[in-house]
């Protein structure tokens, strides 16, 4: 069955980002109440950590407020680029889902996944697969908000943190939304919901019955509109991509960390094969390749190199990658995840093509333009380099090399059930 049949939406929110990256920087933080924001006689609450908000603690309130209810809390700064870095590592994730990535903050973004399921299953399992890489790959957690339209997924993922996953499908918006108090509509502040309740409407439901003209005298034309609109779970709103930086890659989590540089070589191919892929599918050059390698206390490194002539073949992107990779020395330390990313892109063909004196009619390109039509026929992998395949020591028959395990989060805190 499918579990979440007419859901294209996800929500994607981060469970106390600020906080959780504070903690992920310093490992002592776990367990602990902390709060990240100023300190001081006018500093604020940006963030707290689940153990300080069992006390009280709130974002917006005064640091100082926070200490008196939870005096033991510790207090650290806002780290404006540990901050981004961790944004933009979440974010590019969301893009190698699918590339309908909608962000509405620096911790939450809307995703449309209804192209995403003939690979990755149905809304449910791709938001599954992204809570598990957020925390593989992050050491991070999120709630996911599954539903039809954006609305009805934002409040989703607000009622399953932390760390859920629910699924509200369009028969169920309407029962979903009615029992919540009218402050759950996007447009009603204080102010609103206090103009609401002089008609006596306190929950979603109430407003959804009340005549439209009714609404309309209290709360204006326009407005009155949206929040009904919303009270019955219609909002057409697509999600609508930013637009990024151009460039394209893909990376792995090992599923233990990885010292044997054999292994990461390999993976480095594997992954500069499928950006090579992505390159040509989409018929564009790259002229930079970048290398990201994360090891195991979640330091991670970025090593980019500029490229003679642009190109979107597989074994130049992985060269370019494994020299980068060999150039930190032979003394890197273990491995926890690795990735190769395509950047400065150009539209093939409106790239003049260098000429090599004494090159072959056919070279490299023409060989895994034809492993991609192989693929299209015959599935993925049907043509891989050789490199990829180990030898079976009891049959002498070639098989798939070892993939990275794909890790998946420990034990999570009891959150509503799928439905």
């Amino acid at each position: 069955m499918n579990r979440a049949e007419g859901c294209r939406v996800l929500h994607v929110d981060m469970d106390a980002f600020f906080a959780s990256v504070a903690v992920r920087q310093d490992p002592a933080l776990a367990g602990r109440p902390v709060i990240v924001g100023g300190a001081g006689g006018r500093g604020v609450v940006t963030s707290a950590t689940y153990e300080a908000r069992a006390f009280g603690v709130r974002s917006a309130m005064p640091t100082a407020r926070a200490l008196r209810l939870c005096p033991q809390a510790v207090v650290v700064p806002v780290d404006g680029a540990l901050i981004g870095e961790a944004s933009r590592g979440v974010m590019a994730l969301f893009r190698t889902i699918t590339p309908l990535v909608e962000p509405v903050s620096v911790d939450e973004a809307f995703l449309d996944v209804a192209g995403a399921g003939r690979g990755l299953g149905d809304p449910a399992d791709v938001a599954e697969l992204v809570r598990a890489r957020v925390f593989d790959e992050q050491g991070l957690t999120c709630s996911v908000g599954v539903a039809p339209t954006k609305f009805v997924a934002k409040v989703a993922s607000a009622h399953c943190k932390p760390d859920g996953l629910l699924v509200v499908r369009p028969a169920e918006v309407v029962g979903f939304l009615h029992p919540l108090p009218v402050r759950a509509l996007w447009g009603v502040g204080p102010k609103t919901e206090e103009s609401l309740r002089t008609l006596g409407l306190r929950t979603v439901a109430d407003l959804a019955q009340v005549p439209l003209d009714v609404l309309q005298r209290t709360v204006g034309p326009g407005s009155a509109r949206h929040l009904h609109e919303l009270a019955w779970g219609r909002d057409p709103r697509r999600v609508v991509p930013d637009d990024p930086e151009k460039s394209t890659g893909a990376e792995e989590t090992f599923g233990t960390d990885v010292a044997d540089r054999r292994v990461v070589h390999r993976e480095l191919l594997h992954l500069a094969e499928r950006t090579a892929g992505r390159l040509r599918s989409a018929g564009y050059l790259a002229r930079t390749v970048s290398l990201k390698v994360r090891f195991t206390d979640f330091t991670t490194i970025t090593r980019s190199r500029t490229l003679a002539v642009p190109s979107d073949v597989g074994q130049e992107l992985y060269g370019t990658a494994r020299e980068l990779f060999d150039a930190l020395g032979p003394d890197v330390g273990p491995v926890r995840l690795v990735g190769v990313r395509a950047e400065r892109l150009t539209p093939a063909d409106a790239t003049a093509t260098q000429l090599v004196l004494g090159a072959r009619e056919h070279g490299r390109r023409d060989a895994e333009l034809a492993a991609d039509r192989a693929a299209r026929r015959f599935g993925a992998g049907a043509v891989r380099p050789a490199t990829l395949l180990r030898r079976d020591g009891v049959t002498g028959r070639s098989q798939p090399a070892p993939r990275p395990e794909r890790v998946r989060p420990g034990p999570r805190r009891a959150g509503p059930p799928v439905p």
